[in-house]
Protein backbone atom coordinates (compact mmCIF):
# COMPACT_ATOMS: atom_id res chain seq x y z
CA UNK A 1 0.00 0.00 0.00
CA UNK A 2 0.99 3.41 -0.65
CA UNK A 3 1.63 6.13 2.06
CA UNK A 4 -0.28 8.59 0.07
CA UNK A 5 -3.63 8.43 0.60
CA UNK A 6 -6.40 8.52 -2.14
CA UNK A 7 -8.80 10.78 -1.53
CA UNK A 8 -12.73 9.26 -1.46
CA UNK A 9 -14.05 10.99 -4.32
CA UNK A 10 -11.04 9.95 -6.62
CA UNK A 11 -11.99 6.28 -5.27
CA UNK A 12 -15.68 6.83 -6.02
CA UNK A 13 -14.56 7.47 -9.74
CA UNK A 14 -12.46 4.77 -10.32
CA UNK A 15 -14.90 2.49 -10.75
CA UNK A 16 -16.53 4.93 -14.13
CA UNK A 17 -12.89 4.75 -15.47
CA UNK A 18 -12.95 1.40 -15.02
CA UNK A 19 -15.99 0.77 -17.36
CA UNK A 20 -14.50 3.22 -19.61
CA UNK A 21 -11.42 1.60 -19.79
CA UNK A 22 -12.95 -1.83 -20.77
CA UNK A 23 -15.18 -0.64 -23.22
CA UNK A 24 -12.28 0.71 -25.35
CA UNK A 25 -9.91 -2.21 -25.02
CA UNK A 26 -13.39 -4.45 -26.47
CA UNK A 27 -13.29 -1.81 -29.09
CA UNK A 28 -9.70 -2.73 -29.59
CA UNK A 29 -8.20 0.87 -28.58
CA UNK A 30 -4.47 0.57 -27.07
CA UNK A 31 -4.10 3.80 -26.08
CA UNK A 32 -6.71 6.45 -24.40
CA UNK A 33 -5.80 10.57 -23.74
CA UNK A 34 -6.95 12.07 -20.92
CA UNK A 35 -9.63 14.32 -22.48
CA UNK A 36 -10.81 10.96 -24.40
CA UNK A 37 -11.02 9.18 -20.67
CA UNK A 38 -12.82 12.37 -19.35
CA UNK A 39 -14.96 12.74 -22.20
CA UNK A 40 -16.46 8.81 -21.46
CA UNK A 41 -16.57 9.54 -17.77
CA UNK A 42 -18.54 12.90 -17.77
CA UNK A 43 -15.87 14.67 -15.82
CA UNK A 44 -12.97 16.99 -16.98
CA UNK A 45 -9.30 15.98 -17.98
CA UNK A 46 -7.59 17.62 -15.43
CA UNK A 47 -9.56 15.56 -12.63
CA UNK A 48 -8.33 12.50 -14.83
CA UNK A 49 -5.24 13.10 -14.34
CA UNK A 50 -4.99 14.07 -10.63
CA UNK A 51 -7.28 10.32 -10.19
CA UNK A 52 -4.57 8.88 -12.15
CA UNK A 53 -1.61 10.47 -10.65
CA UNK A 54 -2.70 9.19 -7.31
CA UNK A 55 -2.10 5.17 -8.98
CA UNK A 56 1.41 6.50 -9.93
CA UNK A 57 0.14 6.51 -13.72
CA UNK A 58 1.11 10.05 -15.86
CA UNK A 59 0.73 8.95 -19.26
CA UNK A 60 3.02 10.08 -21.93
CA UNK A 61 2.56 13.12 -23.41
CA UNK A 62 1.29 13.11 -27.32
CA UNK A 63 0.46 9.14 -26.49
CA UNK A 64 -1.82 9.21 -23.81
CA UNK A 65 -2.20 6.01 -21.84
CA UNK A 66 -1.88 2.58 -21.93
CA UNK A 67 -5.36 0.97 -22.04
CA UNK A 68 -4.73 -2.43 -20.59
CA UNK A 69 -1.84 -1.45 -18.34
CA UNK A 70 -4.49 1.50 -16.74
CA UNK A 71 -7.38 -1.44 -16.54
CA UNK A 72 -4.25 -3.09 -14.38
CA UNK A 73 -3.75 -0.19 -12.56
CA UNK A 74 -7.34 0.64 -11.79
CA UNK A 75 -8.46 -2.95 -10.73
CA UNK A 76 -5.29 -3.28 -8.45
CA UNK A 77 -6.15 -0.43 -6.50
CA UNK A 78 -9.76 -1.50 -6.38
CA UNK A 79 -8.79 -4.59 -4.76
CA UNK A 80 -10.11 -6.34 -8.04
CA UNK A 81 -7.77 -8.84 -8.26
CA UNK A 82 -8.17 -11.00 -5.62
CA UNK A 83 -11.68 -12.59 -5.21
CA UNK A 84 -13.99 -11.14 -2.73
CA UNK A 85 -16.42 -13.64 -1.16
CA UNK A 86 -20.02 -11.94 -0.62
CA UNK A 87 -23.20 -12.89 1.42
CA UNK A 88 -26.43 -11.64 0.40
CA UNK A 89 -29.02 -11.40 3.66
CA UNK A 90 -32.58 -11.01 2.18
CA UNK A 91 -33.62 -13.22 -0.46
CA UNK A 92 -36.82 -10.86 -2.05
CA UNK A 93 -36.95 -10.05 -5.66
CA UNK A 94 -34.15 -8.01 -5.39
CA UNK A 95 -32.10 -10.31 -3.41
CA UNK A 96 -33.12 -13.14 -5.83
CA UNK A 97 -32.15 -10.64 -9.09
CA UNK A 98 -28.95 -9.71 -6.98
CA UNK A 99 -27.96 -13.43 -6.77
CA UNK A 100 -28.53 -14.44 -10.16
CA UNK A 101 -26.25 -11.10 -11.77
CA UNK A 102 -23.32 -12.66 -13.75
CA UNK A 103 -21.42 -9.16 -13.60
CA UNK A 104 -20.33 -9.60 -10.05
CA UNK A 105 -18.07 -12.67 -10.34
CA UNK A 106 -16.72 -11.16 -13.83
CA UNK A 107 -15.37 -8.17 -11.78
CA UNK A 108 -13.89 -9.93 -8.95
CA UNK A 109 -16.92 -10.73 -6.30
CA UNK A 110 -18.16 -14.15 -5.61
CA UNK A 111 -21.11 -14.96 -4.08
CA UNK A 112 -20.98 -17.54 -1.49
CA UNK A 113 -23.67 -17.40 0.83
CA UNK A 114 -27.79 -16.10 1.02
CA UNK A 115 -30.04 -16.26 3.89
CA UNK A 116 -33.07 -15.04 4.78
CA UNK A 117 -35.18 -14.89 7.77
CA UNK A 118 -38.48 -16.27 6.38
CA UNK A 119 -38.70 -20.30 6.59
CA UNK A 120 -40.44 -20.39 3.57
CA UNK A 121 -37.27 -19.19 1.49
CA UNK A 122 -35.00 -21.54 3.23
CA UNK A 123 -33.88 -23.93 1.55
CA UNK A 124 -34.78 -22.67 -1.66
CA UNK A 125 -32.44 -22.99 -4.38
CA UNK A 126 -31.25 -19.91 -6.94
CA UNK A 127 -28.21 -21.22 -9.04
CA UNK A 128 -25.87 -23.32 -7.23
CA UNK A 129 -26.15 -22.18 -3.26
CA UNK A 130 -29.28 -22.56 -1.38
CA UNK A 131 -30.59 -20.09 0.98
CA UNK A 132 -29.70 -20.76 4.58
CA UNK A 133 -31.65 -19.11 7.37
CA UNK A 134 -29.75 -15.59 8.69
CA UNK A 135 -29.46 -17.55 12.49
CA UNK A 136 -26.67 -19.68 10.65
CA UNK A 137 -24.93 -16.24 9.63
CA UNK A 138 -22.15 -16.44 12.03
CA UNK A 139 -21.11 -19.90 11.02
CA UNK A 140 -21.28 -18.88 7.11
CA UNK A 141 -19.28 -15.93 7.64
CA UNK A 142 -16.51 -18.16 9.18
CA UNK A 143 -16.48 -20.86 6.81
CA UNK A 144 -16.95 -19.20 3.73
CA UNK A 145 -14.46 -16.15 5.02
CA UNK A 146 -16.92 -13.67 3.40
CA UNK A 147 -15.72 -9.84 3.19
CA UNK A 148 -18.80 -8.47 1.90
CA UNK A 149 -22.33 -8.10 3.17
CA UNK A 150 -25.05 -7.79 0.89
CA UNK A 151 -28.30 -6.01 2.99
CA UNK A 152 -31.76 -6.19 0.58
CA UNK A 153 -34.12 -6.57 3.27
CA UNK A 154 -37.09 -4.72 4.11
CA UNK A 155 -36.46 -0.97 6.27
CA UNK A 156 -37.38 -2.66 9.14
CA UNK A 157 -34.45 -5.51 9.18
CA UNK A 158 -31.89 -3.54 8.29
CA UNK A 159 -30.21 -2.17 11.44
CA UNK A 160 -30.71 -5.90 13.02
CA UNK A 161 -28.97 -7.17 10.13
CA UNK A 162 -26.15 -4.64 9.86
CA UNK A 163 -25.66 -5.57 13.59
CA UNK A 164 -25.47 -9.19 13.08
CA UNK A 165 -22.92 -9.07 9.96
CA UNK A 166 -20.41 -6.58 12.13
CA UNK A 167 -20.79 -9.22 15.01
CA UNK A 168 -19.68 -11.86 12.71
CA UNK A 169 -16.76 -10.19 11.49
CA UNK A 170 -17.84 -8.51 7.90
CA UNK A 171 -16.44 -5.23 7.96
CA UNK A 172 -18.06 -4.26 4.61
CA UNK A 173 -21.25 -3.81 3.87
CA UNK A 174 -23.52 -2.76 0.79
CA UNK A 175 -27.12 -1.43 1.82
CA UNK A 176 -29.87 -1.85 -0.43
CA UNK A 177 -32.24 -1.41 2.09
CA UNK A 178 -34.37 1.77 2.09
CA UNK A 179 -33.23 2.38 5.88
CA UNK A 180 -30.85 4.62 7.62
CA UNK A 181 -28.29 2.00 9.57
CA UNK A 182 -25.64 2.85 11.25
CA UNK A 183 -22.10 1.00 11.61
CA UNK A 184 -19.24 1.21 14.27
CA UNK A 185 -15.71 2.76 13.10
CA UNK A 186 -13.84 0.93 11.13
CA UNK A 187 -16.41 -0.77 9.16
CA UNK A 188 -17.60 0.58 5.30
CA UNK A 189 -21.01 1.07 4.40
CA UNK A 190 -21.84 1.81 1.51
CA UNK A 191 -26.19 2.45 0.73
CA UNK A 192 -27.70 2.11 -2.97
CA UNK A 193 -31.61 4.15 -2.35
CA UNK A 194 -32.98 3.11 -5.60
CA UNK A 195 -36.01 5.32 -4.80
CA UNK A 196 -34.12 8.22 -4.17
CA UNK A 197 -31.90 8.12 -7.31
CA UNK A 198 -35.72 7.60 -8.48
CA UNK A 199 -36.54 10.81 -7.21
CA UNK A 200 -33.73 12.04 -8.35
CA UNK A 201 -34.38 11.73 -11.89
CA UNK A 202 -38.24 12.84 -11.19
CA UNK A 203 -36.79 16.20 -10.19
CA UNK A 204 -34.98 16.76 -13.16
CA UNK A 205 -37.46 15.49 -15.45
CA UNK A 206 -39.65 18.27 -13.69
CA UNK A 207 -37.34 20.65 -14.46
CA UNK A 208 -37.35 19.78 -18.46
CA UNK A 209 -41.38 19.47 -19.03
CA UNK A 210 -41.25 22.89 -17.01
CA UNK A 211 -38.70 24.44 -19.67
CA UNK A 212 -40.36 23.01 -22.50
CA UNK A 213 -43.48 24.13 -21.77
CA UNK A 214 -42.66 27.88 -20.97
CA UNK A 215 -40.54 27.55 -24.65
CA UNK A 216 -43.90 25.92 -26.23
CA UNK A 217 -45.93 29.03 -24.17
CA UNK A 218 -43.86 31.80 -25.15
CA UNK A 219 -43.15 30.54 -29.37
CA UNK A 220 -47.77 30.85 -28.89
CA UNK A 221 -47.22 33.97 -27.60
CA UNK A 222 -44.99 35.16 -29.88
CA UNK A 223 -46.38 38.28 -32.54
CA UNK A 224 -46.85 36.92 -35.96
CA UNK A 225 -44.48 38.49 -38.02
CA UNK A 226 -45.97 41.27 -40.12
CA UNK A 227 -45.75 41.02 -44.05
CA UNK A 228 -44.31 44.35 -45.45
CA UNK A 229 -46.73 46.37 -47.54
CA UNK A 230 -46.54 46.13 -50.89
CA UNK A 231 -45.09 48.86 -52.91
CA UNK A 232 -47.61 51.70 -53.67
CA UNK A 233 -48.15 51.66 -57.62
CA UNK A 234 -48.79 55.06 -59.58
CA UNK A 235 -52.47 55.64 -60.73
Amino acid sequence: MRDRSIPEATVARLPIYLRCLVDMAERETHTVSSEQLAEAAGVNSAKVRKDLSYLGSYGTRGVGYDVEYLIYQVRRELGLEQDWAVAIVGVGNLGHALANYHGFKERGFRVVALLDADPAKVGERIGDLTVEHVDDLDRVVKEEQVAIGVVSTTAASAQEVCDRLVAAGVASILNFAPAHVQVPEGVSLRKVDLSTELQILSFHEQRRAAVDLVRQTAALQAPAAVAPDPPATRG
